[in-house]
């Protein structure tokens, strides 16, 4: 519980809990390593969020091949105007309820993280920091996209709302 009557704003808490919830970073080891598109032994998970859904990938049968930062995505920043390089989260083949293939590259993001900032009436540095943010992974997302479609594939972010959907997290 925050008490806002500190003066502190509930805002920065809502942050703050995404954020550690998020900042988690360690070592996965797959069950099933031989579904694993990479080397099983280098798997690095940097949220507990991540780590869930590698234990999805591992355990899940229609999960065929998996991997975590495989797949590389060029792309231009809005914010310098130079191209970089984007490491989608995941890359996931599953057979779906057909029984056809299906490759997704899933971005893992809080909710927050995918909306545009709200403008509040003073422009702090942490507003915009969070519209360069936005700005950043709106082209990433874009290419990504672009990406994933010129591939047969597609591009998803999965937020707290499908990792989590009785909001046990």
């Amino acid at each position: 519980v925050h008490d806002s009557s500190s003066g502190t704003s509930d805002i920065f808490f809502s942050y703050f809990d995404t954020y550690l919830c998020m900042a988690y970073k360690g070592r996965y080891i797959p069950k099933n390593p031989s579904k694993y598109v990479a080397d099983p032994t280098k798997i690095t998970y940097r949220s507990m969020w991540e780590k869930k859904f590698m234990v999805f990938c591992d355990t899940k049968e229609s999960v065929l091949r998996w991997g975590s930062e495989t797949i590389v995505v060029p792309y231009k920043s809005p914010v310098d105007g130079k191209m970089h390089r984007y490491f989608v989260d995941f890359i996931v083949e599953t057979i779906n309820k057909r029984g056809f293939k299906e490759t997704q590259l899933i971005e893992i993001k809080p909710k927050k993280q995918t909306k545009e900032p709200v403008k509040k009436s003073r422009v702090s540095r942490r507003y915009l920091y969070e519209v360069k943010t936005y700005a950043v992974n709106q082209a990433k997302w874009k290419s990504a996209t672009e990406f994933a479609e010129n591939r047969g594939w597609t591009f998803k972010i999965f937020t707290e709302e499908v990792l989590f959907p009785n909001g046990n997290n």
